[in-house]
């Protein structure tokens, strides 16, 4: 079950929910607008390797916007930092972004119950578009969990992104066994 708008925001007066800043505009009836944030980063090897630590290069975006260009991997960062600690929540991209042809994530849309941070965003474009930091580029979307939680993700000792950041963070593979 989707929590609705005013589901949302009791969930964010008991606590299990935050969201800052939280502007009451971006609520949406069953979603929260968030905003691409000023960091962007692009990984220093065209090639990366899974079993080893990829380095990025992170930059801010400038305020007359950054072209991004199709065959690069972008990691941004949401301007919003997020507390869930009773429900999962999704991040989607909004479907005016997804008409300018930029995807906001590859496979990493779901957050675990107890995640705390900035979301990273995997973008990618089909043709050059140019971005600017305070867009609205995606939509938080909250659902119930039947049962109680075993292990929040605040809480596991083995949490790969857990330290709350501005900026976007690296894939961790690497610190994988595999």
């Amino acid at each position: 079950m989707i929590l609705s708008d005013k589901e949302i925001l009791s969930e964010m007066e008991t606590g299990s929910i935050l969201i800052e800043p939280f502007r009451r505009e971006c609520l949406g009836s069953n979603s929260y607008d968030v905003h691409l944030g000023r960091y962007l980063a692009t990984y220093t090897n065209r090639v990366l390797d899974a079993k080893k630590h990829n380095t990025i290069e992170e930059f801010i975006i400038p305020e007359e916007g950054f072209v991004i260009e199709p065959g690069t991997l972008y990691l941004g960062v949401t301007e919003e930092y997020t507390e869930t600690h009773q429900h999962v929540p999704f991040l989607e991209g909004k479907s005016s972004v997804g008409r300018l042809g930029i995807d906001i994530h590859a496979t990493a849309g779901k957050g675990d119950v107890g995640y705390c941070n900035t979301w990273t965003l995997e973008i990618s474009c089909a043709m050059p578009v140019r971005i600017y930091a305070g867009m609205p580029v995606g939509q938080l979307i909250y659902f119930m969990v039947q049962g109680e939680v075993e292990r929040l993700y605040n809480k596991k000792d083995d949490a790969k992104y857990n330290n709350r950041t501005l900026k976007p963070i690296e894939s961790m593979m690497w610190k994988n066994k595999f």
